[in-house]
């Protein structure tokens, strides 16, 4: 048995490489490695982790926005230096700095969109691909790049493409490895809508405000039963649904939804 060895230093500072701001209780995570295609680093790596764990334990934050700067969103690993790299490096750097991030991402507790800005490609796709929302520019591009490098695609990808796209295009998507267009991708069904170019932030942002102003608790729950429903019965999710009810009922979001209702007015939820 292999024996993972220590994370790689770091040679940025991930605060300057993954920018974030808190306004309005939507936390934007935006990639910041525009000369390289926003591509993943240690560091950058490092901030995403730290800003989903800031949205984890931060009750001020209520949803978490993820774009790019510049082209791209994610251009996916940076290559540089890889061919150096042992074996060993590459498995304990996928285990210890990839799988972090795109676990911490799907299993946020706050919704999470995606504002994918441009190129999307290996890993960013699969960045995209991990979170609750996802939104693109007309000009962004969406890229199973693996097998263009004689690699298998990460970072989950050959787990969400099956269950999002079917079989048969994710077979076409990985072994082909053919850029597709942002409206190919909606068509698809690997992200909710396409926007202009110079509309994609100011909607993205739009929804995530929108989803910050929603019953948080009750945003979490559902995000559990939908990952629960992979292995549950019809029978078992039944079951999930009537344990979940049973506690949102008691939420002070839920009594507020229903006075508002009855007194058609909008709800003011507070996330508790």
């Amino acid at each position: 048995m292999s024996t993972s060895a220590p994370l790689q230093t770091l040679t940025e500072d991930p605060r300057t490489v993954v920018v974030s701001d808190l306004t309005d209780g939507v936390l934007t995570l935006r990639l910041n490695r525009p000369k390289v295609l926003n591509s993943m680093s240690p560091a950058l790596l490092q901030g995403l982790l730290d800003g989903i764990s800031q949205a984890k334990n931060d009750d001020a934050v209520r949803c978490v926005l993820i774009t790019g700067t510049g082209a791209g969103f994610c251009a996916g690993a940076d290559l540089n230096g890889l061919s150096s790299q042992t074996n060993q490096d590459v498995e304990d750097a996928m285990r210890q700095r990839y799988h972090p991030v795109i676990l911490a991402v799907r299993q946020c507790g706050k919704p999470v969109v995606a504002a994918v800005n441009g190129t999307a490609a290996g890993g960013g796709m699969s960045l995209a691909l991990a979170c609750d929302i996802v939104l693109a520019a007309e000009s962004a591009t969406f890229l199973q790049a693996f097998g263009r490098i004689g690699l298998v695609p990460d970072c989950g990808s050959t787990w969400f493409l099956p269950r999002m796209v079917g079989d048969v295009r994710a077979r076409a998507l990985i072994m082909l490895a053919e850029r597709i267009s942002a409206q190919e991708a909606r068509e698809y069904g690997l992200l909710w809508k396409v926007y202009p170019d110079d509309q994609l932030m100011s909607e993205a942002r739009a929804i995530a405000l929108r989803l910050a102003r929603s019953p948080t608790l009750a945003l979490q729950a559902a995000k559990q039963a939908l990952v629960a429903s992979d292995r549950n019965g019809l029978a078992d999710q039944l079951e999930m649904e009537a344990q979940l009810q049973r506690l949102l009922v008691k939420t002070e979001d839920h009594r507020e939804g229903v006075q508002a209702f009855l007194n058609k007015r909008p709800a003011v939820f507070k996330g508790r």
